[in-house]
């Protein structure tokens, strides 16, 4: 089988790690990739939004399946142009990914559907917003911008000072461009986050699998809202029961909804979730893996990935096992020193990575420079990941070891990454 793999972070890294174990696969092609993809596939040098060449791209190489990582060429339609030339491909329709590219969408769906979420309400007037704000009691709301803001479009305000500032930046300064032109103003909710993750191809939901990222900056959960410094997964994360609750609740029901809206979803769902006193809630859906949550969820993968993802193309998933191992795992996102805020690339990465079942460095940012060194080229730059069969400490010890030996210019990691957990 030909496969070719959309995307050129940590997210497509994995994917291709774990395609490439399959026998079913005999060719691996990635657009744009990295050079940690480089050894399991050959690079394309087309960009992951750029839908007109990809398309052809896939039919040129004949590709068996195409695998989507990253939302954007979802929600422009990737997905639509390929399933109208007849080439599978593992990724929703753009009206699907609607569940991601507008928040405002999805929180229509759940209250329409019966689906457990926070109250919220929609505006593109920042006075009507404001107004809004000033008859909510303070730290009671999170602010989002609707579209698609690279994970950076959440606020979550202690003040209504602080509020207003975060209406005022997406609506009037346009900090977001397109993506915050509305904005979603949500009731905010208590409980620890939870990220679950499903196949789904239309109808049949797989057996979930849970993680938990951490979006801020910095140690001790402050700073900006970035892409995500790390995440880990444990079968001690979430039980059986509970994640059986969840896919019950929340998972089949956003499925049966999407079909009843005229547009099914093929793909992997992601459920960001808020464990409250009144049940898991959903803060938000997207419609892809996370990242970087999948770099350690790949390594509790037991099924053939390309296979799962084919049978999500075909609509066969309910013939299909999708078995996750009782193993926990851990990643470490290394990053650029000023990473969310502007940073520079191009630095020098000096360290020799692993590249084990049980202790892996995917690429998140990189690039080769002129004289074929390895260099930094993005703001996440690598993703320290590492697996035990018997406990998060251990796979964190692991993880934090590989850390410890990578080095290039302004290089910085959260050091609390999965302390403390099971």
């Amino acid at each position: 089988m030909k496969i070719l793999v959309v995307g050129s972070g940590g997210r497509e890294h994995a994917l291709t790690w774990k395609l490439a174990q399959s026998d079913l696969v005999s060719e691996i092609v990635c657009a744009p990739g990295n050079p940690g993809m480089a050894k399991h596939a050959e690079l394309a040098a087309v960009a992951a939004e750029d839908v007109e060449s990809l398309v052809p791209l896939a039919n040129d190489m004949n590709a068996d399946l195409v695998v989507v990582g990253p939302e954007a060429p979802l929600v422009l339609g990737l997905a639509d142009q390929l399933r109208a030339r007849d080439i599978p491909v593992f990724g929703p329709s753009s009206d699907a990914a609607r569940i991601e590219g507008s928040k405002s969408w999805a929180n229509d769906i759940m209250n329409r559907y019966g689906i457990p979420c926070p109250e919220s309400r929609t505006f593109n007037d920042a006075a009507t917003a404001i107004e809004y704000i000033e008859s909510c009691p303070p730290g009671g709301i999170v602010v989002k911008a609707d579209g698609l803001a690279a994970g950076k479009g959440v606020t979550v305000p202690e003040t209504a000072t602080e509020a207003i500032e975060a209406v005022t930046d997406a609506l009037e300064r346009r900090a977001f461009g397109e993506a915050g032109e509305t904005i979603v103003i949500e009731e905010r909710l208590s409980g620890p986050e939870l990220s679950v993750f499903a196949f789904v191809d239309g109808e049949t939901v797989s057996t979930p699998v849970a993680a938990r990222d951490y979006k801020r900056a910095y140690d001790g959960d402050i700073g900006a809202n970035t892409g995500g410094m790390g995440a880990y997964t444990s079968p001690k994360l979430c039980s059986p029961l509970d994640l059986d609750n969840i896919r019950s609740t929340i998972l089949e029901p956003v499925a049966s909804a999407l079909i009843a809206e005229g547009c099914p979803y093929q793909g992997v769902l992601y459920a960001g979730l808020m464990v409250t006193d009144k049940g898991p809630q959903v803060i938000e859906f997207n419609c892809r893996f996370g990242d970087p949550e999948c770099e350690p969820l790949m390594l509790r993968l037991d099924s053939d990935l390309a296979e799962i993802c084919l049978a999500v193309a075909e609509g066969r998933l309910f013939e299909t096992p999708v078995a996750w191992n009782d193993t926990c795992a851990v990643g470490v996102v290394i990053v650029s020193s000023a990473y969310p805020a502007a940073y520079e690339t191009g630095f020098p990465i000096r360290s020799d990575l692993p590249d084990e079942d049980d202790a892996i460095v995917f690429h998140a940012g990189t690039s080769n420079d002129d004289e074929g060194q390895l260099a930094t080229a993005g703001g996440r730059v690598l993703v320290a990941t590492a697996s035990s069969p018997k406990s998060v400490k251990e796979a964190r010890t692991k993880a934090f070891e590989i850390a410890e030996g990578i080095e290039f210019e302004g290089a910085r990691y959260r050091s609390d990454i999965a302390v403390g957990a099971n």
